[in-house]
């Protein structure tokens, strides 16, 4: 099973729901947010810059000039990355009080796995993926 915090309200450029990092970069520069709130979000944020590598490509093609492509994948955390799901349940805590829609999506059916590491797999969907 994989999890995924998206913002219903927002899509990328792929038709898909963004990613709750967008909505929590985006909040960040909103003036509404309390000092603590924001030390919250810096605090989980700094500890996903440290912890959960970036992945090093985001698409399925092996085609020369591949990384200049549009990027097809979704980032999905492993449903056994304790540490970092507590971390977005944080984050997701403070943005739904903001008024970010954020939800969960689970799946066992997400694509074409194109990345993977010990918390999470990028993949590009299935047209039945939820996303």
């Amino acid at each position: 099973m994989y999890l995924r915090f998206v913002d219903a309200r927002t899509l990328t450029n792929s038709g898909v729901r963004a990613g709750f990092f967008v909505a929590a970069y985006e909040l960040r520069k909103r003036q509404s947010i309390s000092a603590w709130e924001l030390s919250e979000m810096e605090t989980c944020l700094q500890w996903f810059r440290q912890n959960l590598p970036v992945p090093d490509r985001f698409n399925r093609t092996t085609s020369k000039g591949y990384y200049r492509r549009d990027t097809k994948g979704i980032s999905w955390f492993k449903n056994d990355a304790k540490a970092c799901l507590k971390m977005a349940y944080r984050m997701f805590t403070i943005l739904n009080e903001h008024g970010y829609l954020v939800e969960m999506i689970k799946s066992d059916n997400v694509g074409y796995i194109i990345y993977e590491d010990e918390f999470q797999i990028v993949a590009e969907p299935f047209r039945d993926t939820p996303v």
